[in-house]
C-alpha cells in the first residue's frame, strides 16, 4: 500500500470486454480503479480491474495518478485531471484518504483496489436513471432520461477510453514488469448538467478516438458543492 502527503489533503491509506456500438445491459455498478505504474501494490488491482470489466453490469474505469512519478517511473497514461478526481472524492466524502491502489465505488464508498470483496459489497448508489449511448456513423449519441430522482443538480461526463494496453516498465517500484490496464481513461470532458429533465448529447467519435482511446464511459453524477456526490446513472461504448 503506498501512503502520500498531497498538496492540502492528508493522505491516508493502507496499500499502495466492453459491449458492442451501443449500451447493453443497463449498468449495476460503477466502478474507478486510481491506479500507478510506480506503485507496486498496483498490479494485483489492474488484474481485477480485468476481471470487474468483463462483467457487462459493471462500468469499471482505470484512472491512473501521477503523485507516485518521482519515484523513478513517470506513469504513461496519468493526468493530473484524474488526481485531481480523487483528491475531490476525498474532500466529498470528509475522510482525506488518497492513496493506491483505491477503488470508488459509485462515487461514493471506497475500498482497497485489490479487495474483490470489499469492492463487491462496498455502500454504493442505487444507478437509477437510464444513461445510453449509441454509436451511428461518425458520433456517439448520448441519451440521459428524465428521472424524479431527488438529486436534480448532476453533471453529465465523458469519459474516453482505451479497452486495454499493456506496459512494460522499465523503473521504480515495479521495473521489469509488464502490466496491462483495462478501460484506462484518456480525459475527462463534461458533456453539460442535469437538473432531472432528458438531455441528449452528440459527440464526434473522430475527437474520441484522438485520444488514443476506442470506447468511451458517460457518467451521470450528482454535483455536491461542486464535489463529485453519488452517481446517478452509467454506461460504456465500444467504438469499433
Amino acid at each position: 500500500m503506498r501512503n502520500a502527503w498531497l498538496s492540502s489533503l492528508i493522505v491516508v491509506g493502507v496499500m499502495c470486454s466492453l459491449p458492442g456500438n451501443a449500451s447493453a445491459e443497463p449498468a449495476r455498478k460503477v466502478v474507478e480503479l486510481f491506479t500507478s505504474q510506480g506503485c507496486n501494490s498496483c498490479p494485483p488491482a489492474d488484474r481485477l480491474a480485468a476481471e470487474l470489466a468483463r462483467d457487462p453490469g459493471n462500468v469499471l474505469i482505470s484512472l491512473p495518478v501521477d503523485y507516485w512519478d518521482y519515484l523513478g517511473w513517470k506513469d504513461s497514461f496519468a493526468k493530473p485531471a484524474f488526481t485531481a478526481r480523487q483528491k475531490a472524492y476525498a474532500r466529498a466524502r470528509g475522510d482525506m484518504q488518497v492513496y493506491t491502489p483505491q477503488a470508488v465505488v459509485d462515487g461514493v464508498t471506497h475500498a482497497v483496489g485489490s479487495d474483490s470483496e470489499a469492492i463487491d459489497t462496498a455502500v454504493s448508489a442505487p444507478l437509477e436513471v437510464p444513461v445510453t449511448g449509441t454509436v451511428a456513423g461518425d458520433q456517439l449519441r448520448v441519451d440521459v432520461a428524465a428521472s424524479s430522482t431527488k438529486a436534480k443538480d448532476a453533471q453529465v461526463w465523458l469519459v474516453p477510453i482505451l479497452s486495454a494496453a499493456s506496459v512494460a516498465i522499465g523503473r521504480g517500484e515495479n521495473a521489469g514488469a509488464t502490466v496491462t490496464y483495462t478501460n484506462i481513461a484518456r480525459d475527462l470532458r463534461k458533456l453539460g448538467d442535469w437538473k432531472g429533465e432528458a438531455r441528449k448529447f452528440e459527440v464526434s467519435t473522430a475527437d474520441i478516438r484522438k485520444l488514443d482511446a476506442d470506447g468511451a464511459a458517460i457518467l451521470l453524477q450528482a454535483n455536491d458543492g461542486g464535489l463529485p456526490g453519488p452517481i446517478l446513472g452509467a454506461t460504456i461504448v465500444k467504438l469499433k
